[in-house]
């Protein structure tokens, strides 16, 4: 599950029961707290949506990673603009990272470059990417990341598609890709979730993603 939660300035209530419901293994954040008392907030975050902290929040300026309780982690690696892990979820094991990319459109074509080196070299042949993109398909950062991975919706679409602004939502700028080697059941915005509660939690929507990954 991926999702933008403003660093939790909205509705915490509404933006937990969200995540509750979806009940993800892993949960891919962007804009978490990263400020005064960040560790404090990310982890009651964490522990009010039943999850544990992975890594990430302030260690890499807001994305973030949580984890179930069936959520073994390999090991973690963070940097700016994204938190990313080697995780094992039921003998599965596979790279997982969360990503934010810029407002500048002519930035975001190198940050999408940079993400996938580094989402690479933690060396697992399974990977999956998640984040908030600030484009959508036809741009150049996220044809860039489809280019190499399967993106989530366009693979096997489920849910609703647009992902912001919160009301009406237009624009699919938040996604879920998976390596080759990942079969890709089914990506897109619950909705099964209620417009009250969406409009509440936060100014994206999430995208939830249901991936088979191969066991060793």
């Amino acid at each position: 599950m991926s999702y933008n939660v403003r660093a939790l300035r909205d509705d915490r209530e509404a933006l937990v029961r969200i995540v509750r419901h979806c009940a993800p293994d892993v949960l891919c954040v962007q804009e978490a707290p990263r400020f005064l008392r960040w560790r404090f907030a990310v982890a009651r975050f964490a522990r009010e949506c039943g999850l544990v902290v992975i890594t990430g929040g302030g260690t890499a300026s807001g994305p973030l990673l949580l984890g179930g309780l069936r959520v073994t982690v390999r090991r973690a690696a963070d940097a700016r603009g994204m938190a990313a892990a080697v995780v094992d979820v039921g003998g599965a094991e596979f790279a997982v990272a969360s990503t934010h990319l810029g407002l500048n459109a002519a930035e975001r074509r190198g940050q999408a470059d940079l993400v996938l080196r580094r989402l690479n070299a933690l060396g697992a042949e399974h990977r999956v990417l998640a984040g908030d993109f600030n484009e959508s398909a036809g741009r150049p950062a996220w044809d860039r990341l489809a280019d190499e991975f399967q993106d989530g919706y366009a693979t096997a679409p489920w849910g609703e598609e647009y992902t912001a602004p919160r009301r009406d939502p237009g624009r699919r700028l938040d996604g879920v890709f998976a390596s080759a080697g990942i079969e890709v059941l089914s990506c897109g915005v619950p909705d099964d979730v209620t417009d009250a509660d969406y409009t509440a939690a936060s100014d994206h929507r999430p995208v939830l993603a249901t991936l088979r990954v191969p066991t060793a």
